[in-house]
């Protein structure tokens, strides 16, 4: 059975709220599945506002500082969050669960497709990681349309 089910999503959500969730269980898909069911549950405006309070409270129970070197990256976030509503509303699922499974296995879930939208150093910049910083490379659209091949003009 793919990953999550309704229920693993929930008790996710839960200990991730809680601060309860393991550190080895705080990956990547991890991330993004909370974030769907946040985004889902509260809409992105409430959702942002969870996920900050929750990535810091989380990180502070795994004793990872949250600095400007480290730790919750609003950029990150809140770009994430403009992803993942968008994601979301593009075509929803019968269930919670099987829209975030369809969100693992796109592209969407890539460690790296924030990179379309950011060169890498805006993104990991400390200001990105203390404050909203707008995309520098194309503006957050999901999905994101087929970049025109630049070719010059024949004279």
């Amino acid at each position: 059975m793919p990953w999550p089910s309704e229920d693993e999503l929930e008790d996710l959500a839960a200990r991730f709220q809680a601060a309860t969730l393991p550190k080895p269980e705080w990956t990547h898909a991890a991330h993004q599945a909370v974030g769907a069911w946040h985004v889902h549950r509260l809409g992105s405006g409430e959702a942002l506002r969870a996920l900050r309070t929750g990535i810091r409270r989380l990180n502070d129970a795994h004793g990872t500082a949250n600095t400007a070197t480290s730790g919750y990256h609003e950029t990150i976030t809140r770009a994430y969050t403009v992803l993942l509503e968008r994601f979301l509303d593009l075509a929803p699922e019968p269930s919670l669960a099987e829209s975030v499974q369809r969100l693992l296995a796109s592209p969407l879930a890539s460690r790296e497709v924030l990179l379309r939208f950011y060169t890498r150093e805006t993104l990991m910049s400390s200001r990105a990681r203390g404050e909203w910083v707008e995309p520098d490379r194309r503006p957050l659209e999901w999905p994101v349309p087929e970049e025109a091949a630049a070719t010059p003009a024949q004279g």
